[in-house]
This record gives C-alpha cells, structure tokens and sequence, in this order.
C-alpha cells in the first residue's frame, strides 16, 4: 500500500456493500482468513475517534462486515487506507470567536441505506471553535419509515449527545 495513490474521499459512491458479499464457499472464507480486516478496522477506529472524523461513516459501514468480510469489503477498506495516507498532513483546526463559545451541531441521516436490513444511518458532528468534538455515525436501531422519519431519529440522537 506505500505506493498506491492517494485518493480524495473516504469510501467512493460505487462501494455499495452488503451481505451478499461475504464469502460464499468454504474456499473463499479459508481465503479472506488471511487478510487483516478486523486489525486494519480496529487501526481506522482509532484514528477516527483521536482525530479524524471524516473517516466516521465510512468505517462505520466497513465495520458491519468484520466477522464475514469479503473481497469487495476489503476493496473498501484498502481505498479508505488509500484515503488516510492521501490525508497525513490534514489536522483539527480549532479558531478563536469574537461572539464566545459557540457550539455547532450538523445531523443528517441516509434513508433505508444499508442493503440487508434497509436500515438508515445517524450521522452527526458537533464543533466548538470550528473544531470537531464530538460525532458519530451508527445505523439506526429500528426501521424507518419515510425520510423524515430517518432524520427525526437522527435529529433525537444528536440532541441527546448535545445535552
């Protein structure tokens, strides 16, 4: 991986992984025996949660699979690496306020995204001085609905995490 070339978002558009993907055969499963997964996903974690919140719902997706993962998960997990290195030099940058402490909070949710159980994902982030402190992205724990119902979830998630 030292000499493959950076890329400029954490997980591309055709990275739709599901299930479907996990190895099939016994042959496939004694294959993807010998790819690290879960130790490279536990090394994204931590650097997602010490500085790096940009890589929050891609790692959140690519670690559903842990305990199956297939070729394609671990497409997925390469070019997120191919990410982070593309990112070294990025940092959190916290700026000083003439209006006083001002906490910021963004929340979103994608509708019924996940494949295999159509359930939406909660993803928010709040920053302090212009620097993130706090954000998650997690699939949601029941099914929603509609759209709206999806961000009113989402929406009840971040408030709590606020107070």
């Amino acid at each position: 991986m030292e000499n493959s070339k950076p890329v400029s978002i954490p997980l591309a558009g055709h990275f739709i992984l599901s299930m479907t993907q996990c190895p099939q055969s016994e042959a496939e499963r004694k294959e993807m025996n010998f790819v690290p997964y879960a130790n490279v996903i536990g090394s994204l974690m931590y650097a997602m949660v010490c500085s790096q919140p940009d890589i929050a719902h891609s790692v959140s997706i690519l670690s559903r699979f842990m305990a199956n993962s297939g070729k394609e998960h671990w497409n997925g997990v390469k070019w997120l690496i191919r990410y982070v290195r593309g990112s070294l030099g990025a940092g959190l940058k916290f700026r000083s306020s003439k209006e006083g402490v001002g906490i910021i909070g963004y929340v979103d949710s994608d509708y019924a995204r996940d494949l295999d159980k159509r359930r939406s994902t909660t993803c928010y982030i709040f920053t302090l001085f212009g620097g993130p402190v706090s954000w998650k992205s997690q699939l949601q724990s029941i099914v929603a609905l509609s759209t709206t119902e999806a961000e009113y979830i989402a929406a009840i998630e971040a408030m709590k995490e606020a107070l």
